[in-house]
């Protein structure tokens, strides 16, 4: 309560001062009236910012280049816009103003952690990504919008599910049992992820890679921080947008399987399945299986303002069919976002985003007998028919004693499925300048979600409905995450010294709740829900609660002298409740500068030399995602007791019979990262180089370790135990390679990247990622002294001759494979990764393309073992044609039934290149449009994922049937596929 009033009398105090403030500040004003111009051809410049210098009193120009503001007599006005020269003129009554167009970016003014900075002036690793061209590809979500554009990064799509999670890292794997995923912030909100944002309103992103740029952000930043900020309204400028999509999606690759005749041919040399004489072909399984996939998207925006108010309300709807039949996504959003100056001294903003978005998923990763889809296209016989002969509502479920299930039954099973989540996302903020270099900012900010989980299976349809009698599932989870930012910012220059110091403080909670429900035998399929449900599971019922709290303290001082020497420090404080209480508070202290060579005396001489800044920096960044709620009391077992059978006899000290283990020492997860960097700018800045080295260290990693059995009432608990290395290099170019009516400017990042694991402590090897069934072995080893997610098992020699078996490398020469024998047989990290966007465009046409790739990495093809490992009466590709029959017989596929093991027989280079995307545009007429109201009509193609050159077997190289994971890399199981995309479009503006 003491804390409570305090606060309000600190917040009485400050409004009390503003009063204040404000009648001091009054001075004359005069209102100034003008037109920006091009200077080269006169035309008016749209969209240009009119800023007084040092205050936030600004407003844009309407579609003729005027604008008005109101301003003291004797400031000065900034005019700025991108791709022009910066301008200051002092403030008068009536005002033309032509800019120049700029051959520096480095003007431009980019997000920072809790601020800004201009290019120029920073000193640490950041990637800019351009948001011009996302309106004419089919892009989802911001993953597909970064993919190949900044180095350093890597963003796989796992698979190709509609509404797929992507999976980015930043300079590599950091954390071992955590998420990997950078820390997203939009408009200075941190979220955990950005499904909820449809890339039509984003209109910046920067992506913070070092240390000392993340370093702000503390315990949050370890994997990278990826700022958005959103569209927002300009004064004087209103417009009416409108963006429409049609998409048509298919598979990339089809796959052969043997006809009736080669399968039967198979089975009779086996004996694995006795088949009829007569059977004929029925059924082509990937026909009826895959389909054109649909997706339409459409956006729609309006913004307007003046100098005191401006808005910008979005939204939108995307709907996709995907290509596997009956997954689906869907996502409604809106976007509101509004900013009113209430005073010369506070500026106050609202910002609220709504989306809903559904999808149902299939089921991967598994046999086709036990439910995988992609699996089964291949593996069910094409003899058989869809339905049951005998039973035409059922699936087909004779195959002659095998034990299958087709792809169309297995897809059945997520029909009903329906995983929903709406997300709403509401910032409120007060910005005071107390004056015009002291400003102090205030957002309160409220991240809801609420999800639902249904799903249904048919007691008829299919063989699992049957036995279950029916069944379904109804979970729900609400989770609410409050924010409270409170930053003091100064600014000052004096001579050629400047200074800008902030400081502030971070408030964060969270609440979850949750409950679920499971029933089953179901008279019929009419009624889904669980009402109708006659049994309803003991277990697999109940509820859930829980919250953490963030506390966080930051604060940084960049210093520039005479715009040759810069200087930035940053330092935060965090406590988490999910810690000890002896670790709970982490420090993460960060150091960066620059010196730039261009703005000596010695360089002015060198014409060709536009830019040359050298940067250095350190910092230490934290993690603790992966961790529950209440992570530091490790695990609290629960066991529900059926108190209603006689053998139990109610006992209240029993009920649940809970014991807790606690891990008192469980602190912070740490990166300690150093990165040196160059920015080169050369030809009259239209060749720009960037190059960095960077080395993470990343210590007490959060890991998750098996107990001794009995030793503890839980299995595992999660200790800080390991030790991991990340270094590489990194280069960026820029290059506007023809200027003029003819334009050609070509984007090239290529990133490389070493992951080690350096020590473990209790458990020294992790092994993970059990493939196929027969196997029934783990094929991923992680150990000190080797990258992250190492495939591990024998080395194949080829297939013998004599035998048809696949031999296996005797490594310890005993005579006979052992596991004695089994090594490490391929690396899922990639040597290098790079993106190659080309943008052409003459008279009123653009062309873009752009391609991606990544080169070194192997992928293991577990889908082959169930494919063409003939170890069952499946159905298997035709590479099995060329499978050993005869003594002598010189092949590469061994024979039916051989000795099948985790081996490298099923390891493949993964490296691939890709055409990711081609998009040509053509602007209707503009110059005749905008008399009767229209500012653009831009009708464009696109096509995505057209070409790949790879030399890898499978469907798709871009592949992880394990997502995001660190740990567990490169594998593909029946991993739902890519598509290959063509997109017809127009974008309108009014």
């Amino acid at each position: 309560m003491i804390y409570f009033t305090r606060k309000v009398t600190f917040s009485m105090g400050l409004i009390f001062l503003c009063t204040w403030l404000n009648s001091v500040f009054a001075q004359d004003r005069i209102q100034v009236s003008g037109r920006v111009l091009d200077a080269q051809d006169q035309k008016p410049l749209t969209g240009v910012t009119i800023t007084q210098k040092g205050t936030s009193n600004a407003v844009s120009s309407n579609g003729e280049g005027r604008f008005q503001i109101s301003a003291p007599q004797g400031s000065i006005l900034q005019f700025s816009f991108i791709g022009y020269d910066n301008k200051e003129l002092p403030a008068n009554s009536t005002m033309t103003v032509q800019l120049n167009s700029a051959t520096n970016v480095l003007e431009d003014v980019i997000v920072i952690g809790y601020g800004s900075v201009k290019r120029k002036d920073v000193t640490t690793a950041i990637s800019s990504v351009s948001t011009k061209d996302l309106e004419k590809r089919p892009v989802v979500s911001l993953g597909q919008a970064i993919q190949g554009k900044a180095a350093g990064v890597s963003v796989i799509q796992p698979n190709g599910a509609p509404g797929g999670e992507m999976s980015i890292k930043v300079r590599g794997t950091t954390s071992f049992n955590g998420s990997n995923d950078p820390l997203y912030v939009v408009d200075g909100l941190p979220v955990e992820d950005i499904k909820f944002l449809s890339p039509s309103d984003i209109t910046d992103i920067q992506i913070l890679k070092d240390a000392s740029s993340a370093a702000i952000y503390g315990s949050r930043g370890a994997n990278g921080v990826i700022l958005v900020t959103t569209k927002s309204g300009k004064a004087g400028e209103a417009k009416i947008t409108l963006g429409a999509q049609a998409t048509a999606n298919v598979v990339n690759n089809s796959v052969k399987v043997l006809n009736t005749a080669q399968y039967k041919e198979l089975m009779d040399e086996t004996g694995y399945v006795k088949l009829p004489e007569g059977l004929t072909d029925q059924t082509d399984w990937f026909k009826e299986t895959y389909k054109t996939g649909v997706q339409q998207n459409y956006q729609l925006s309006i913004s307007d303002g003046n100098e005191k108010l401006r808005y910008y309300l979005g939204g939108g709807y995307l709907t996709e069919k995907g290509t596997l039949q009956g997954s689906f996504f869907r996502r409604y959003n809106f976007k509101a976002n509004i900013d009113n100056q209430v005073k010369r001294w506070m500026k106050v903003n609202a910002n609220l985003s709504y989306a809903d978005y559904n999808t149902n998923g299939i089921i991967s990763g598994n046999g086709s007998n036990r439910g995988g889809v992609v699996t089964s296209i291949i593996n069910t016989p094409t003899y058989a028919p869809i339905w049951d002969p005998l039973f035409p509502d059922r699936y087909n479920t004779n195959f002659n004693g095998l034990n299958i299930n087709s792809p169309l039954e297995n897809l059945e099973r997520t029909k009903n499925n329906n995983n929903r989540e709406n997300r709403l996302l509401a910032t409120g903020s007060v910005l005071i300048a107390f004056m015009p270099n002291l400003t102090w900012k205030s957002s309160f900010s409220m991240d809801r979600r609420s999800g639902v989980l249904t799903t249904f299976l048919d007691p008829w349809i299919t063989q699992q409905g049957r036995n279950q009698f029916g069944e379904a599932s109804d979970v729900r989870n609400t989770n609410t995450v409050l924010t409270w930012d409170n930053v003091l910012t100064y600014s000052k220059s004096f001579g050629k010294h400047s200074l800008e110091a902030m400081a502030g403080s971070s408030w964060t909670d969270s609440k979850y709740s949750n409950s679920y429900i499971y029933g089953s035998n179901y008279a019929n399929g009419i009624i889904q829900t669980l009402n109708a449900a006659n049994k309803i599971s003991w277990n697999g019922t109940g509820s859930g609660a829980s919250n953490w709290a963030i506390l966080s303290y930051f604060a940084r001082a960049m210093y520039n002298y005479d715009g040759k020497y810069l200087l930035t420090a940053n330092m935060r404080a965090d406590g988490s409740s999910k810690l000890s209480p002896s670790g709970r508070w982490g420090y993460f202290p960060s150091v960066s500068a620059a010196w730039r060579l261009s703005a000596e005396d010695f360089m002015k001489d060198i014409d060709w030399i536009n830019e040359l800044k050298i940067r250095g920096g350190w910092g230490q960044t934290g993690n603790q995602s992966g961790l529950g709620d209440y992570s530091y009391l490790s695990f609290n077992v629960i066991q529900r007791l059926p108190w209603f059978e006689d053998k139990y006899q109610y006992s209240p000290p029993n009920i649940g019979n809970s014991t807790t283990l606690r891990a008192t020492d469980l602190k912070w997860e740490t990166t300690t990262q150093a990165n040196v960097g160059i920015d080169f700018s050369t030809l009259n800045n239209r060749l720009n180089l960037t190059l960095d080295y960077y080395h993470k260290k990343t210590t007490d990693m959060l890991m998750e370790v098996s107990l001794p059995t009995g030793s503890s009432s839980a299995s595992t608990i999660k200790r800080n135990e390991g030790e991991m290395t990340n270094k590489g290099f990194e280069i960026g170019i820029n290059s506007k390679n023809l200027a003029g009516d003819f334009t050609w400017n070509t984007d090239f990042n290529i990133s490389f990247n070493k992951n080690r694991l350096d020590k473990l402590v209790f458990t020294k090897i992790y092994n993970d990622a059990v493939t196929n069934n027969l196997v029934n072995a783990t094929v991923v080893r992680n150990e000190p002294g080797r990258p992250l997610g190492g495939f591990y098992g024998y080395i194949s020699d080829g297939v013998n001759p004599e035998t048809g078996e696949l031999m296996y490398r005797d490594l310890n020469g005993d005579g006979k494979t052992s596991p004695s024998d089994l090594t490490y047989i391929g690396d899922p990290n990639p040597k290098f990764v790079y993106g190659l966007t080309n943008s052409f465009s003459w008279k009123n046409f653009d062309l873009s393309i752009f391609l991606q790739g990544t080169y070194g990495n192997d992928i293991f093809n577990a889908s082959r073992m169930e494919t063409e490992g003939m170890y069952d009466g499946r159905n298997q590709t035709t590479v099995v044609l060329d499978r050993w029959r005869i003594p002598g017989q010189i092949t590469h596929v061994p024979k039916a039934g051989f000795d099948i093991k985790n081996s490298s027989y099923f390891v493949e280079d993964g490296s691939y290149l890709r055409v990711k995307n081609i998009s040509l545009g053509y602007s209707i007429a503009p110059e005749r449009l905008k008399k009767i109201g229209i500012h653009k009509i831009q009708p464009y193609f696109s096509a995505s994922n057209l070409f790949t050159l790879t030399k890898y077997s499978g469907m798709d190289p871009e592949v992880n049937q394990w997502g995001n994971s660190g740990r567990v890399q490169g594998l593909d199981w029946g991993t739902y596929p890519q598509n290959r995309s063509f997109v017809l479009g127009v974008n309108v503006e009014f």
